[in-house]
This record gives C-alpha cells, structure tokens and sequence, in this order.
C-alpha cells in the first residue's frame, strides 16, 4: 500500500509567514523544456488533453491544491487571469498532483472558487513529474511548440510572512505577454512560496517510532487544537493519514520551528500557552518521518481528543449571535470599510461571571478581527483601564480564547449589552457575516475579577522609509495587583515590542519580549503564574515598526504613518489581563 510525504500548510490564509519558500535556483542556460502530451480526467470525468488546446498560442498549465492557504489566496485572481486571455488566445487549465485531495474535493473547491477552466486530477504524479513542479501555486507557460517558457509564482502579492494589498510585479501576466509578442521572457523563472505537492511512497507498518506510540500524542497536544474541522489550521490532523500525507511539510516547518507557532522570546516569562515542541517532542517527530511514517499497532492509540464541534474552549453555556446578516462589499471603498459596531442584549437578570469566552467569527473570509466589549450600565467610570475597559474576548489572526486562571473571572453585570467592534476586509466577491461570541461560566464565583488595560501611544509619527522606529507607552498601577497576560497589538508595520516592568524599589525586569511581531499571527500571552505588582509598579511597553519598502507587508513606505483603525495606519497597544488583589475591591 502507498502512502506519501507532502504538504502541510499549519496556517490559514491570513498567516502566510509559515508556508514555505525554497532557494530560487540560477537557469540562465537551462534549455527550455518541451511538454509531451498527456491526458487527465477533469472533475466531471471527460477527459481532457494537452492537445485539445493545439489551437491556442499559449497554455498555462497551473498546478494547485485544495487546502494550502496561499494557493487559496490566488484562486480570485487565477479566474480573472484566464477571462482576461481568453480572447488572445490562451489556454488555462488546473492540475491537482495531491494524493489528499480526492476528485470530490477538488470539485468541491473548482466550484467554490468558480473556476473557469479545466481542473485535472493527476492521482500517480505522473504529469507533475513531467513538469518537475514541487509546490502549490506554480504556474507554466507553454508557448505554441509546448515549450516551457516560464515556470514559478503567479506574482508577488503572498510569501513567507507576507500579504500585500497588492502585487509588485504580475510575474505570470508579464510572461504571458511576452510569449505572445513572439518576445524571450524576462523572468523566466521564479521562486514559489506554498506547499509541497504529494509524492508517493511505500509507508511502514513498524520501526523504532510510530504513529500510534509516540506521534498521535504529540500531534494531540500540540497541534489538534487548531488542525481540526472548523478552526483556523486549513487542514486536520486527526488521523493517522492526515499526519501521514501531510509528512513532508511537516518535516519542514517543524525543523525550521515555524510550527507550532510561538512568538515569544523564551528568555523572559513562562506561558502556559506556550505553543512550543519541546526538544525531544521535535526529535521524535524528525525520526517518525525519517523511518517512512510508521503506524504502528491500532491498540497502541490514545484515546481519540475530544473537542466541542466548532468551539476551542469547550461547549459554552450560551452564545451570543449577531441579530443579523451583515453584507461585506466586494471591494473596499476608499478609506476602507469603517470598523462596525453590533450591540446584543444579555438580558441576564443576575451578574454574571465568565470562566472562559470565545468569538467567533461567521465569515473568516472577511473577518479580520472582533472585539467583544461588555458595556456595562456604568460603562465609563474605570478610566484608568483605557479602551481595555469591558474588553471581554479579541478575536484576530492566529488568537487563542480567553481563558481566565482558577479563582479569577471576568464580570458581565446585570443589564450590561455586548458590542461586537467588527474590522471587515473585503476580498473581491460580495459576501455576508454574522459572527458570534460563546461564553462559560465560571462554576462559582471567583476570588478576583479580571480586568484589562490598555497600556496605548495614540500621539505618534512614523516617518516615511524608516525602518526601526521607536514607540513608547507606560501605565502605573495605584493598588496591588497580579497580571494574568499581555497581547501586544500593532498592524503591518509593526516590527517587535516588549513589556518591562519597573517595581518601586528601582528594579526593572523584561516580562515579554516578541522579537518579530507578526501581524497575522497575533497572540494573547498568559502566565503560568500570576504575576504580582505591588502598588506603583510601572510597566512600559517598547515598540519598533518598520515604515521601509524593505517591510514587504508595508501598504506605503513613501508615507509618513499615524495612529488609525485601518490596516494600513498602524497602533500601538499592550494590553494587559490583571486582577486587583484586594477581595473587597471585586464585591
């Protein structure tokens, strides 16, 4: 029986910084290659050939997958490509190379997408093999001869830790004009950021390390989580064929420690989110995939994880939806879509105490990031937690839930509303949302209430091509407290921030430090152990951001930046969970 190595892509489509780009390789005096014909079936069953396109001047020959997220990222501009040459005599046509992606699936996603040409499915490899193609997306082109003209990306808008509103160069489009006007093509080669295509290989029953024995369970711990149905990994790993088709990619982000993702300098504080593999877990891993991916013995499986359908914090005990649809523009108006704001009664004729609390959004296509707030009847009077007052749960880009420490709990007080903040981002078809929060409550009430504050710099310029400049922001706390997390929030230009805690006897310790901020994969960090700060305790947060054209996630390195709610001006925020430990200041 065959199994393979291929493609594991552990992000969705907003965190590109974990896919894969390899090393561009020298083919200035390579011979181009010519395509023999070959047959595949498309997703109807009707063969289709090389040759039925014999009339067209050029062929693109795309070879895509179903769950890589910057494949996915493309999919809207691979149809407007291929309306666009139609009339100029081009061909386009999909193959998928993955022995993952069955035929339903990738029907199922040729509809999805709205693909306009033929999508083949080329189970053995045989026709990927002839091209030599390695990742998904990469594009062909074939001149009028079946000669490969140009081989790689179809531009530069997605690649390792980066999304660009848009591309810098249209490398597919300029390759195809160029073999149209009979003309050499000027890039004929470029690097591919995506995901290994499956290749075929004999699996093992046994060796020294099984999945069965030793893998399922660290793939249990450290990557179900978010590699299931519903959540934001774009692929399962539940099974032992999950794991195993998606071997290779694995391998890959696991040696270079992209995956699990973990932002944190390990130097400073201890997480019990840590995402980490440990040095051993990592090892194992390595050695599993080296032997073949061994199975092992079915009786030597843990038990199956269960997990609440569609929630990362277990089944809540209500869920607060908005009262309807919201419709998301196609394209987004100049200025960008305004942050929207929906308020949602409780309606809870007692306080409420919150154990843990989860938003979720209704459309991740177009949801870019949620923040619950409670607005409490006397909303206003705790200033000093600034726009952190009532926060109850952030949903953004790579996020965990909030989930509060045994003894600790946030409030939401009799007659209180819950006001969804909403940051749509629209990406070229109309659609619609309407997202939710769910909520558990603790099971008695606790000892401390949980607050947050917004340590936040509003008053900032960064200069225009500036690529390490400085920000700084710093709150005193006026009670003793404990801190419970931190999540430091910047945009696209963000480049690193730190929290340092400055105690009232002059001492100063680092209590995080992000060394390479990633805007779309932002986390909340929680200790292991609450953190205390006796009265007068400062803590000042440091950022640096990155305004140059070196920073490819940058909308405008020509711009000088301020403070906004739009993705492309910038914020600088660290917010912080805390408890005051006074227990006659919670009741």
């Amino acid at each position: 029986m065959k199994r393979l190595a291929c493609c594991l892509a552990v992000v969705s489509m907003a965190f590109f910084a974990h896919v894969a780009l390899p090393a561009r390789s020298d083919t200035k005096d390579a011979k181009p290659a010519k395509i023999d014909n070959f047959t595949l079936k498309d997703t109807a069953g009707k063969a289709w050939s090389l040759n039925d396109a014999k009339e067209s001047k050029a062929v693109v020959v795309l070879f895509l997958g179903t769950e890589c997220p910057i494949n996915n990222g493309y999919m809207p501009r691979l149809v407007e490509l291929n309306k666009e040459y139609a009339d100029k005599g081009v061909s386009f046509v999909a193959i998928n190379s993955n022995h993952q992606d069955t035929a339903e699936k990738v029907a199922k996603h040729a509809k999805e997408h709205k693909f306009t040409f033929p999508v083949l499915k080329d189970g053995d490899n045989k026709v990927a093999d002839q091209f030599g193609a390695k990742r998904t997306p990469t594009a062909f082109v074939l001149d009028a001869e079946r000669v490969v003209r140009y081989e790689g990306r179809i531009d530069d808008q997605f690649g390792v830790g980066y999304k660009r509103a848009a591309p810098t160069r249209n490398d597919l489009a300029e390759a195809l004009n160029e073999v149209l006007a009979g003309k050499a093509v000027t890039e004929a080669k470029t690097p591919v950021a995506g995901c290994l295509i499956s290749r075929s290989v004999e699996a093992k029953a046994d060796g020294t390390v099984t999945y069965s024995k030793q893998v399922s369970r660290i793939i249990q711990k450290n990557c179900q989580e978010c590699h299931r149905a519903g959540q934001i990994g774009p692929m399962a790993l539940m099974t032992y064929d999950d794991a195993s088709d998606w071997s290779a990619m694995i391998k890959e982000v696991v040696s270079d420690r992209r995956m699990p993702p973990w932002h944190a300098d390990p130097k400073f504080g201890h997480f019990s989110n840590d995402r980490r593999l440990s040095d051993a877990d990592r090892d194992t891993m390595l050695e599993w995939i080296k032997q073949g991916c061994p199975k092992g013995a079915e009786k030597e499986l843990p038990p199956k994880k269960e997990f609440a359908e569609g929630w990362r914090i277990g089944k809540p005990d209500v869920v607060f939806e908005m009262q309807k649809d919201f419709t998301v523009v196609a394209k987004a108006p100049k200025g960008g879509v305004p942050y929207q704001y929906f308020g949602i009664e409780t309606d809870f004729d007692e306080d409420k105490w919150i154990q843990a609390a989860e938003a979720k959004p209704g459309n991740k296509a177009v949801v870019h990031h949620i923040i619950v707030y409670v607005k409490s009847p006397d909303f206003g009077k705790r200033k000093e937690d600034g726009i952190g007052e009532g926060f109850l749960a952030p949903y953004a880009p790579g996020d965990m839930p909030a989930i509060f420490p045994e003894g600790t709990a946030k409030k939401i007080p009799k007659g209180s509303t819950l006001i969804f903040q909403i940051h749509y981002t629209p990406d070229g078809t109309e659609q619609t949302d309407r997202s939710s929060v769910g909520l558990i409550f603790a099971k008695k009430p606790p000892e401390h209430e949980v607050r947050t504050k917004s340590i936040a710099q509003r008053s900032f310029t960064i200069p225009a091509g500036e690529d390490n400049h400085k920000v700084v922001s710093s709150t005193t706390f006026k009670q003793d407290c404990e801190v419970v997390a931190l999540l430091p929030h910047m945009h696209l230009r963000g480049k690193d921030f730190e929290y340092r805690v400055t105690y009232p006897g002059g001492k100063t310790d680092t209590i995080l430090a992000v060394p390479k901020y990633d805007f779309n994969w932002q986390a909340s960090y929680r200790f292991e152990e609450p953190l205390a700060l006796p009265a007068g305790s400062r803590i000042e947060c440091t950022a640096h951001f990155d305004n140059s054209k070196n920073n490819p996630n940058n909308p405008n390195p020509d711009e000088a930046v301020k403070w906004g709610d739009q993705t492309w001006q910038e914020m600088m925020i660290g917010f912080v969970d805390y408890v005051v430990t006074p227990k006659k200041d919670q009741k």
